[in-house]
């Protein structure tokens, strides 16, 4: 959640720049971001609900973390949309949990022929799968120094009350940004199989063969994940004070 002194200056840029939020290939205005412009992802409980954030400054690690997170977390559907500002903000959330919503999005939407639908699901599906390799890469190095970080508590010399709990909080966060992405692809490959089901009955096509197939292929990379986080990455040293 932004606090105040980030979310007049968001606020501000949104009111005037609100008809140029689209910039190259339909990615937002880079007049319109900042650094951390994703850092509260991560930043609500369960329930929806504000914490405390740590007052350390992100690594770089964690920054892509919560960049690569957010189109994970943002329904498809509402990408390159009108407001898209104040959704990269976290100044508007849309909840991924309602598995019928992106079929009723698609199915409402105008097109000379159903084959646009078929290419409009199998886009957003292979969308997902790119961008799962490189999440959970930089998700298992996060993981990885956050251990380190949490038993490295035990060797600081001097360490006060305020920088333990922010240690803790930062741990806090990096893991609910990666629980929010988990839970997210499980609502999205169900919203995925939920909209294809109602495209064949609908509209039957010989695209919906090649569609399933790559749903399928979505669903065994999410589960692959769940058990091995990283694809392919370099576990770093222990931290140099670390015994």
């Amino acid at each position: 959640m932004l606090n105040s002194r980030r979310l007049l200056p968001a606020l501000a840029a949104l009111a005037l720049l609100a008809g140029c939020e689209q910039g190259d290939f339909g990615e937002l205005n880079r007049v319109l971001v900042r650094d951390d412009i994703h850092d509260w992802v991560g930043r609500d409980n369960k329930a929806g609900t504000p914490i405390s954030p740590s007052n350390f400054q992100l690594t770089d690690d964690e920054r892509q973390l919560r960049d690569l997170a957010f189109p994970l977390i943002e329904p498809p559907f509402k990408r390159q949309k009108f407001g898209q500002a104040a959704r990269e903000y976290g100044l508007i959330r849309t909840s991924a949990s309602d598995r019928t919503a992106y079929a009723t999005r698609l199915m409402n939407t105008p097109v000379r022929s159903p084959s646009a639908l078929y290419a409009t699901l199998s886009d957003d599906v292979s969308n997902d799968r790119t961008r799962l390799p490189q999440f959970f890469e930089t998700a298992g190095r996060v993981i990885d120094m956050d251990q380190k970080r949490r038993k490295s508590l035990a060797y600081v010399t001097q360490i006060g009350e305020l920088e333990r709990q922010d240690t803790i909080n930062r741990i806090a966060e990096n893991a609910r940004v990666i629980g929010e992405v988990r839970a997210s692809l499980t609502y999205r490959a169900a919203s995925y199989r939920f909209a294809l089901e109602r495209l064949v009955i609908a509209a039957p096509s010989p695209q919906a063969v090649d569609t399933e197939r790559a749903l399928n292929q979505l669903q065994a990379d999410i589960a692959r994940y769940r058990n091995h986080p990283a694809p392919s990455w370099s576990q770093e040293p222990s931290l140099a004070f670390q015994r």
